[in-house]
């Protein structure tokens, strides 16, 4: 499956070890994830050479191109709400998963759309377990 997953870069890494490991487990179930390097330490290095329309018009292909949008979402991210919408309104099933603790916008945890699945999580092993579950659904 084509997975376009999502995760805060300009609003803040504090999760970054949680994008590892969340794009760690797509990898090693078969899936494509063009957003991969999005997990990387080294992502604002790599982003930042990179002219705003340029990461819009590549990602919103992306988005495009996927078959479903994977979202950490408990570090706030105007980035990562505009894909949510985005990947929504293509009509793109989209999981978003955050942690239990984390104090996550309205308008994702009021979204009513049949195609959104939220998820929080205890910890990564719950989060990746539910992902495994749902993504499994989806085949």
């Amino acid at each position: 499956m084509n997975v376009y997953f999502a995760c805060s870069i300009t609003g803040g890494r504090k999760d970054q070890d949680i994008y590892t490991m969340i794009v760690s487990y797509l990898l090693a179930a078969g899936h494509t994830v063009p957003t991969a390097a999005l997990a990387s330490p080294d992502v604002m290095l790599d982003e930042g050479v990179l002219e705003p329309a340029e990461v819009y018009q590549r990602d919103v292909n992306w988005i495009a191109d996927c078959d479903v949008l994977v979202a950490e979402v408990s570090t706030p991210s105007h980035g990562v709400g505009y894909e949510i919408g985005y990947a929504l309104g293509l009509g793109k099933p989209v999981f978003c998963c955050y942690d239990q603790d984390a104090k996550i916008s309205k308008m994702i945890l009021g979204n009513s759309d049949p195609q959104l699945v939220l998820y929080s999580y205890q910890n990564v092993d719950a989060a990746l377990a539910c992902l495994s579950e749902y993504l499994n659904r989806m085949r």
